[in-house]
């Protein structure tokens, strides 16, 4: 079997032996080429490289989330899977490893390449569905090019927590929980609409709700981990239906320690819930706009800020190998 194994060389929990040990492991039973990603938005390149030229039986993501999520949209590049591309297999190399997490895979990078060698010699694969987020049209964001998105995004508050954590990494410091935590306080502290919330969900059919001051796109359950704690924004969600949505439309003080403490107790059948929550399940299609620009983020990936984005749930978008 041909494979393209994508190797983020900066991946947090995985060193450049461990990462040579994989690799040997990998092409032992397959014939693979290795390529390690040199800046932003190189994995999506050489994914789609391997997706055009039909070089590949199966690319494998070597990194973090942020990786899965580059690969994705390369092998995504011209549309949905429609049997005919390469299919995805991951092995987590990053600090949360969300995707590979909800897939039922270990968190384990040498555990993981084990069990991928397993499912390949098995021939044991899934369907998933994805989401799609577009620039709205008739929008100021209407051009900005669609990205696929595997376990969650968010419009608001969230994305501003991971904007500042992705500025502290730059800045040299270390992918940990205990960095997310800080910046989520001083996102908190800092946010200008967390109380009069400036977002506003359009679905066709229902009236539009305004207000939001967080709105969570989920594809699957958990929405993040905390350490080795799931933590469940939308417990429903899932590969396998259309999208969730986790919207708040009050950030106060006593708001946020109610739904903090709730996301840490949340479980598969209990998520936030209150009268400033707003909670979709399956829904195919939607869209989150705001007067003022706010964060935005995609797998954990800053994408700067947006007035509008659409959102939507594509079934058996591409072939995972578990």
């Amino acid at each position: 079997m041909r494979a393209l194994l994508v190797v983020n060389p900066v991946a947090t929990t995985t060193s450049a032996r461990t990462r040579d040990v994989l690799t040997h492991a990998l092409a032992s039973d397959l014939k693979l080429e290795v390529a390690a990603t040199d800046y932003r938005g190189h994995a999506r390149e050489l994914a789609r490289e391997a997706a055009e030229r039909g070089s590949a039986d199966v690319v494998i993501a070597l990194g973090g989330d942020g990786t899965v999520n580059e690969v994705v949209n390369g092998l995504l590049h011209h549309g949905p899977d429609t049997g005919h591309l390469p299919r995805l297999a991951v092995v987590p190399g990053g600090s949360t490893n969300v995707f590979a997490r909800a897939l039922g895979l270990p968190n384990d990078a040498v555990e993981a390449t084990g069990a991928l060698l397993d499912a390949l010699h098995a021939g044991s694969e899934r369907a998933v569905g994805l989401g799609l987020a577009t620039g709205t049209p008739g929008s100021a964001d209407e051009q900005v090019p669609r990205r696929w998105f595997t376990f969650n995004a968010g419009l608001g508050f969230d994305a501003g927590v991971v904007g500042r954590v992705e500025s502290q990494r730059e800045r040299g410091k270390r992918s940990t929980h205990a960095l997310y935590v800080r910046q989520a306080l001083r996102q908190f502290l800092g946010d200008p609409h967390r109380t009069h919330g400036s977002i506003e969900l359009l679905r066709a059919g229902h009236e539009p709700v305004a207000g939001l001051a967080l709105a969570i796109v989920c594809n699957t359950a958990p929405w993040t981990f905390l350490g080795n704690r799931p933590m469940y924004a939308a417990p429903r969600a899932s590969f396998d239906t259309g999208l969730d949505l986790l919207g708040l439309t009050r950030l106060s003080s006593a708001a946020v320690t109610r739904y903090a403490t709730q996301l840490l107790r949340s479980s598969p059948e209990r998520g936030p819930r209150g009268k400033h929550v707003v909670a979709l399940h399956d829904e195919a299609d939607f869209t989150l706009q705001s007067q003022a620009p706010q964060p935005f983020q995609l797998d954990g990936d800053h994408l700067g800020l947006r007035t509008s984005v659409t959102f939507t749930g594509v079934h058996r978008a591409l072939r995972v190998i578990v």
